[in-house]
């Protein structure tokens, strides 16, 4: 009786980035949304405003190889 074995495949490294978003609503005082948008980009590199655990959204997964 003959055996028949199939043969393995070769084991690859992958690269896998792992993305996860957090997300806030914070009120803003502009005289239009252009302003609106670089106050509130102010206020978070001026880390006025802080994303915490709870404020997680979604994770997702992209493979690089």
């Amino acid at each position: 009786m003959n055996i028949i074995r199939k043969d393995k495949k070769a084991a690859q490294t992958f690269q896998v980035e792992i993305v996860e978003t957090l997300s806030t609503i914070v009120d803003v005082v502009a005289e239009d949304e252009q302003s609106a948008l670089l106050k509130a980009q102010e206020i978070y590199r001026n880390e006025q405003v802080v994303l915490y655990p709870d404020d997680f959204i979604d994770t997702q997964f992209n493979i690089f190889q």
